[in-house]
């Protein structure tokens, strides 16, 4: 990697902005332009990501920002990924079943895209959407996945309310969530269950068939 060395100068007036930035990828891996205007702003200047990347650089992450969806994401340093001793960035191990919720989320996200400005969907349908899917989350389960999506900025909700009508905003930092191998897993569970499916009302079908 050679040596270390870093040149950076911020404006004395883009302190805060500067270390609320570095701070906010480094606890929640996002910063989502729909939720956090003035950090992403600021992070989205061509310069000011410039010496945030070379910050991150520093302890072998770096910044990815993609314009079109309006989020800011932190990432692996690409020339240290093979570094040994190093932690990977943002490469969260949900259980199966977050990950289940993770695509029922993202189905509902893509069914609402260009309906309203917020991207949102109410408790009560989320839980039914949920059922649909067959998703094995109990209460506790379901409370517990909220969190952990809301402190990665995937997801936004009040904690406090667990109405059926309490709105769940999503954000476009769901479709960056996924671990590769964890989706690969997942999507491979869906195809299979979806296979059986077909093969057993493939059968109940012959054997109606068979009994007329």
């Amino acid at each position: 990697m050679g040596d270390i060395r870093l040149n950076i100068s911020v404006k004395e007036e883009n302190n805060i902005l500067f270390k609320r930035c570095i701070r906010k990828l480094l606890e929640s891996t996002f910063i989502v332009g729909d939720k956090e205007e003035k950090l992403y702003a600021f992070i989205s200047r061509e310069s000011n990501r410039q010496d945030i990347s070379d910050y991150l650089r520093m302890i072998g992450f770096d910044v990815f920002v993609d314009t079109n969806v309006r989020i800011a994401m932190l990432k692996p340093y690409e020339a240290d990924e093979e570094a040994v001793g190093l932690k990977r960035a943002n490469v969260v191990s949900f259980t199966t079943e977050q990950y289940h919720l993770l695509l029922v989320l993202w189905e509902v996200y893509l069914e609402n895209l260009g309906y309203n400005d917020e991207n949102v969907v109410m408790r009560g349908d989320l839980i039914d959407k949920i059922k649909v899917y067959e998703v094995d989350l109990d209460k506790a389960k379901l409370s517990a996945a909220m969190k952990i999506f809301k402190k990665y900025n995937l997801i936004d909700y009040d904690a406090k309310d667990e109405s059926e009508d309490a709105i769940i905003t999503l954000y476009p930092s769901l479709q960056f969530g996924w671990d590769i191998a964890q989706f690969q897993t997942v999507t491979a569970e869906y195809m299979k269950n979806d296979l059986e499916e077909d093969e057993e009302e493939a059968s109940d079908t012959t054997c109606e068939e068979e009994d007329e």
